[in-house]
């Protein structure tokens, strides 16, 4: 199944719609508000400028499952988001990632390893999944890994469209 076939509402209402995404590379992060790696949004931000005209997007999933530290509404995220770090990416709605009541979304991206052979439930806020064109998941990256380094920049061009 392709992650991008998975029914997920925008952070604004309405469905996110995925398949609009098919033919792009995307980087799906659970994000928070309040967690120490909360400034990664910066380079999450500098990634969707760099790389959208080429058929790129960053996709944020706020949770609030590790420490409540996502506990805004949808418009104080969005407020937040766009006015401390300006980000212009889109968002789904605040999002179950782990557990039982885990949305279906992150069903598809658990298996897929990380660079040590890390599968299974996301660790923190922040882990990152890269979904290819095809809806595939391409890659996973530790929440510790910062959006702008090597490893995650030369993943997203080896998915990035023709």
């Amino acid at each position: 199944m392709s992650v991008l076939n998975t029914e997920i509402d925008a952070l604004t209402g309405g469905p996110a719609n995925l398949a609009q995404y098919r033919g792009k590379a995307v980087l799906i992060i659970n994000a928070a508000s309040q967690c120490g790696l909360t400034p990664q949004y910066a380079a999450l931000e500098k990634l969707q400028q760099h790389y959208a005209p080429r058929g790129f997007t960053v996709l944020g999933v706020p949770c609030n499952q590790f420490m409540g530290q996502e506990p805004g509404t949808a418009e104080e995220i969005a407020t937040f988001c766009s006015t401390t770090y300006g980000t212009t990416f889109p968002m789904t709605q605040k999002t179950d990632v782990h557990g039982d009541t885990r949305h279906p979304l992150y069903t598809e991206l658990i298996d897929t390893a990380d660079a040590e052979g890390y599968t299974g439930e996301v660790r923190w806020n922040f882990e990152k999944f890269l979904i290819a064109p095809d809806g595939t998941v391409a890659a996973r990256f530790a929440p510790q890994t910062n959006p702008d380094t090597e490893e995650i920049t030369t993943a997203i061009e080896a998915v990035l469209p023709r």
